[in-house]
C-alpha cells in the first residue's frame, strides 16, 4: 500500500505585545494561519517567519515594541510587523530594513496575506486544520470577547483613535455566536473588551438582530444580558460611567453578570478632568457608585488614573486622594504622565516636576493599598466563589474571584486544593488577606 507523505506546513511564531484587545487581534491572525494549513512555533529557531505584534500606546510601549521586534531579527530574521506601530512604519524601517512586511492594527487580511508572500504554503487539503473557537493565547478557561474596535473620544493623552480608527461595533448575534463556540469549547469566564464599552452599538444605531427565535440589541446592557445565559462568568472591561450603565446593575445583584466594573475613571478633580477632554466627567460618580452599591452590596470597581497630568496642582491632587477616600474602590492601578508622540497633552502648559510626579506617585500607591487592604480583610470568614486558573505539585492552587480579572486584579492563594483542576469554579472559605491577594481553602472537596 501506497503511503501518502504530507509536505511539512510553514510554521509561524508571534510575539504579542500590549493589551488584551492586541491579544484578541493575534489571535484571530493565528486561527486564520492555521485555518490556511500553518503551524505554530513555540520559539525562534523553529518558525520560518515571526510576527510581531506591536504596542504604540506610550513611549515606554513603543520602546518595547521596538526592542521586540530587534530581538526576533537578532533570533530569526524573518520577521513581519503589524499593531498598532505599524503606523510609525518609517520608524520601524529606519532602525529595522530587514523587516519583511508591516501592517497596523487589525488588520488582519494584510497580515495574513504578508505570511502567505513570505512563508508561502503548499498546498494540501489535509493542513487545514483548525477548532472551532479558533486558536487561543489565554488558558482555555477564560477569554477575551472583543465587542467593538476603535473610539470616538479625544482625551487628550490617548491617541488610540489614531491608531484604530473610530468606534465600528460588530454586529451582537455574530458576538453572540462566538460566545456560544468558546462556552462550548471549555471557556467559563468571557472577558468582554473593547475601547469603550458603554458605546457598545452607537454606530449601529442600536439596532436589532434575530438571535434564538427573538432579537439581541447591538446595545451594552441587552448584550451583557444576552451573554449572561450562556452559563459562564462575564465580566464587563473598560465601562464609561455614562447613565445606562446604571441599567447593568440589577443583572449583576441577579447574577447574569459579575458584579465587577472596570471603569477609567482617570481623575477625580473636574479641572484636571476638562483638560484630559475626558467624556462623562460631569458624572455625580460618587453618588452613583454609591446607589450601585445599594444594588449590589458585593460589586467591586476596577480603575486606572494618571497622576502628573500637565496642569495637576497639588490642590487637584489632595482632590483625588480625597475622592478615593470616598469612593473606596477595590482595584486600582495608576501611571506616571507621559507624552505620547501625537497626543494632544503634549503641548498642555503646566508640566510636573518628575521628582514631583513620582512623590505623587508614591502617595497615591500608600492611599490605595491601604484602602485595597482594608477591603480584602473585610472578605477574611466569607466564603467566595473562586475560578482555578493553576494547581501546583504541593497541593496549592491559585485562583481569582469574581472580584478579581487575571493579569491586573489580585489572585486567591488556596491550600489543601490539590484535587482541584484549572478552570473549576469551587467555594472557598476566606482565612487571611494581605494588601493584594486573598488566602483560603475550599469549602468541601
Amino acid at each position: 500500500m501506497e503511503t501518502l507523505e504530507l509536505p511539512s506546513p510553514p510554521k509561524v511564531g508571534m510575539v504579542s505585545l500590549g493589551c488584551p484587545k492586541a491579544l484578541v487581534d493575534s489571535e484571530r491572525i493565528l486561527t486564520k494561519l492555521r485555518s490556511d494549513g500553518y503551524q505554530m512555533s513555540p520559539d525562534y529557531a523553529g518558525a520560518d517567519v515571526v510576527l510581531v505584534n506591536t504596542c504604540g500606546f506610550l513611549d515606554s510601549a513603543k520602546e518595547e515594541s521596538l526592542s521586540a521586534i530587534g530581538e526576533a531579527i537578532a533570533e530569526n530574521g524573518r520577521v513581519i510587523v503589524t499593531g498598532c506601530m505599524g503606523k510609525e512604519a518609517e520608524l520601524i524601517r529606519a532602525r529595522f530594513p530587514e523587516v519583511l512586511a508591516i501592517t497596523g492594527a487589525a488588520q488582519y487580511e494584510d497580515v495574513v496575506g504578508a505570511v502567505h508572500v513570505a512563508a508561502p504554503i503548499p498546498p494540501s487539503a489535509y493542513l487545514n486544520l483548525v477548532p472551532d473557537a479558533g486558536l487561543k493565547l489565554t488558558p482555555r478557561h477564560y477569554s477575551y470577547l472583543k465587542i467593538s474596535e476603535g473610539c470616538n473620544h479625544r482625551c487628550a493623552f490617548c491617541i488610540i483613535p489614531s491608531l484604530r480608527g473610530d468606534l465600528v461595533s460588530r454586529r451582537p448575534d455574530a458576538i453572540m455566536r462566538e460566545a456560544e463556540k468558546l462556552v462550548a469549547a471549555g471557556t467559563k469566564e468571557l472577558l468582554v473588551i473593547s475601547q469603550d464599552t458603554s458605546a457598545y452599538g452607537v454606530d449601529l444605531k442600536h439596532a436589532a438582530w434575530p438571535w434564538k427565535g427573538g432579537e439581541v440589541r447591538a446595545h451594552m446592557t441587552d448584550l451583557a444580558r444576552e451573554l449572561g445565559k450562556l452559563g459562564a462568568w462575564v465580566r464587563l472591561h473598560y465601562v464609561y460611567p455614562y447613565p445606562h450603565v446604571d441599567r447593568v446593575i440589577p443583572l449583576m445583584a441577579d447574577g447574569l453578570v459579575l458584579p465587577y466594573l472596570d471603569i477609567p475613571f482617570q481623575h477625580a478633580s473636574p479641572k484636571v478632568l476638562k483638560a484630559m477632554k475626558r467624556p462623562a466627567n460631569e458624572a455625580k460618580v460618587l453618588e452613583r457608585i454609591r446607589g450601585w452599591r445599594e444594588i449590589c452590596p458585593d460589586i467591586a470597581i476596577r480603575s486606572t488614573f494618571i497622576v502628573g497630568f500637565p496642569g495637576e496642582t497639588e490642590e487637584d491632587f489632595a482632590y483625588l486622594l480625597d475622592w478615593l477616600d470616598e469612593a473606596q474602590l477595590d482595584r486600582v492601578g495608576a501611571f506616571r504622565f507621559e507624552p505620547v508622540g501625537g497626543a494632544a497633552a503634549n503641548g498642555l502648559p503646566g508640566v510636573v516636576p518628575e521628582e514631583v510626579k513620582e512623590e505623587r506617585y508614591a502617595r497615591f500607591m500608600e492611599k490605595t493599598a491601604a484602602i485595597s487592604a482594608a477591603k480584602l480583610a473585610a472578605k477574611v470568614g466569607r466564603t467566595l466563589d473562586i475560578i482555578i486558573d493553576a494547581v501546583d505539585p504541593e497541593g496549592g492552587a491559585t485562583g481569582r474571584s469574581k472580584a478579581d480579572a487575571p493579569e491586573i486584579d489580585g489572585e486567591v492563594h488556596l491550600r489543601d486544593a490539590g484535587h482541584l483542576a484549572q478552570g473549576d469554579i469551587v467555594k472557598v472559605i476566606i482565612e487571611d488577606a494581605d494588601e493584594h491577594d486573598l488566602f483560603g481553602v475550599p469549602a468541601a472537596r
